[in-house]
């Protein structure tokens, strides 16, 4: 078997890239001088993470202690209406669309908190990585504190809980590089508030490093000679590497051991063949209930008839009952937003229905979309002894990835046309291209479930004598399941672009 290294030589074809032998060589080709390049311009690269650093600062601490914008302020005339613009309408948005496409290189080659707590961790104190943050469910709980607290603050609005959550999160991560870890990024493998989002998203990239298990052997029995040690600072297991989802990107281990080099693969790989090796609840709880739950009622609540409902229905009660304390009290700006000179505060009352509808939001949703994946995992049975529905539930739910990264999109790009539009920038067919969006995500979800219900019902078809037209039955009726979990999500965002 040819080694890795030998993908610019016309290396045997993968057939998992569903592309022919000409063009698959010709892919494989210029992935492995991508991740070449990469390695080879290290220095280059640790010069463009200090450029974002600056950048990134600026954009977070200068706004902050400027005087708000004015009515007549445009990103063109006012730093903080550019920051807002930068951050909101441009880089978070993007940033995940890059996931989707080449994977975590944001994280490896331009994100700043990534460069801050490495650069600190060099001189740190080296400490071994506590218990506590090797927690499992820190992705899940630190997405949602950081989602539900940066809608209380408005954080998309104003600079100051900009600071206070970026600027947070930033000091938090070089705090963390500097106790624990040597030249690594603790932070961002246990504790970065997106790290499950993007470590999600990436298994949907087309490209990844792969690891030639093979080559890797050979290159030991050979004595190791001349192979220098990789530093892996996102705290990979390079070796036992099957996925993509912890890679940062950052190239530094292409051509180690002759074993490891930058490789097209089928966007569908990662979740049909590798996902569902080891389930993972937590993951399964951040795409449920964190990405197509909490996320959709932050975005929601601000367009929601039903927010205003249930805010007039609770201060109803409250007067009849001589109850106004509530409704009187305003807390300060890192509790509830509170701008008064904006005419825009927020009483005890309003957070309070704020943070209900957001978690009911949740809740409705998350165990709608769960009803249906059961469905789907029910219709699956059990293929083995050791098949248990919670096992097929956790493969299946990685099917819905597609609908709720391009839900997040959708709703942060909702402030990317809001600002566009306040500067005279109408995006034309918006409609169409939200349909599209959402349309291929449905499409796509609905794929991954019948690519992933075919492989685990692959051993029935072998091995358990049953008939053709039984085993369709009962890939139809999984694929089902989640197609009907996946149209919950597509109705939550119609709900809030054509319906209210």
């Amino acid at each position: 078997m040819a080694s890795l290294s030998s993908v610019g030589r016309d290396p045997v074809p993968d057939q998992s890239t569903g592309l022919s032998h000409r063009h698959g060589n010709l892919v494989r080709r210029y992935t492995h001088a991508y991740g070449e390049w990469l390695r080879r311009h290290q220095s280059l690269i640790q010069k463009l993470q200090w450029l974002v650093v600056c950048v990134y600062l600026a954009l977070v601490a200068v706004p902050a202690f400027l005087p708000l914008p004015g009515r007549t302020a445009s990103m063109w005339n006012n730093l903080t209406v550019f920051a807002q613009f930068a951050f909101w309408g441009i880089w978070w948005p993007f940033v995940l669309v890059s996931m989707v496409l080449v994977g975590r290189t944001w994280c490896g080659v331009f994100c700043p908190e990534g460069a801050l707590t490495e650069a600190v961790s060099r001189v740190g104190l080296g400490l071994a990585v506590p218990r506590w943050i090797r927690w499992k469910g820190w992705p899940f709980v630190a997405f949602v504190c950081t989602t539900v607290y940066g809608q209380m603050l408005s954080i998309y609005q104003y600079p100051m809980p900009v600071l206070l959550i970026l600027g947070g999160s930033t000091a938090g991560a070089m705090v963390i590089g500097y106790l624990y870890g040597k030249n690594k990024r603790v932070w961002c493998h246990y504790l970065c508030p997106v790290n499950g989002v993007f470590g999600l998203l990436t298994k949907l990239a087309p490209v990844h490093f792969k690891v030639d298990q093979d080559a890797w052997t050979r290159s030991q029995k050979s004595g190791d000679l001349g192979v220098h040690a990789v530093n892996c600072a996102p705290l990979v297991a390079i070796r036992t590497m099957r996925g993509a989802s912890e890679c940062h990107m950052c190239g530094r281990c292409s051509d180690f051991r002759d074993a490891i080099a930058c490789s097209p693969r089928s966007p569908d790989a990662e979740i049909v063949t590798v996902a569902g090796d080891t389930p993972r609840p937590w993951e399964t709880l951040l795409i449920i209930f964190g990405l197509m739950g909490v996320a959709t009622g932050a975005f929601h609540w601000s367009a929601s008839p039903w927010y205003i409902d249930i805010k007039q229905a609770a201060a109803t009660w409250l007067i009849d009952h001589d109850i106004t304390w509530p409704l009187e009290i305003e807390p300060p700006w890192w509790i509830l937003t509170h701008y008064p000179q904006q005419n825009d505060t927020m009483t005890l009352l309003d957070g309070g229905v704020l943070l209900f509808y957001i978690f009911a939001t949740a809740l409705i949703l998350g165990v709608a979309i769960s009803l249906g994946l059961a469905f789907a995992a029910l219709c699956l049975g059990a293929t083995s002894s050791a098949d248990r529905f919670a096992a097929r539930f956790h493969h299946l739910a990685q099917c819905l990835i597609p609908m709720a990264g391009c839900g997040v999109f959708l709703g942060l790009s909702a402030t990317t046309v809001t600002l566009l539009k306040a500067e005279g920038m109408i995006i034309p067919f918006l409609p169409e291209l939200r349909e599209a969006l959402l349309a291929g995500a449905f499409l796509w979800c609905v794929w991954l479930a019948f690519e992933v219900s075919g492989r685990r019902l692959a051993g029935v078809v072998t091995n358990g004598g049953q008939l053709q037209p039984a085993i369709l039955v009962r890939r139809l009726g999984a694929t089902l399941g989640v197609a009907a979990a996946a149209a919950i999500g597509v109705y939550s965002w119609a709900l809030m672009f054509w319906i209210w």
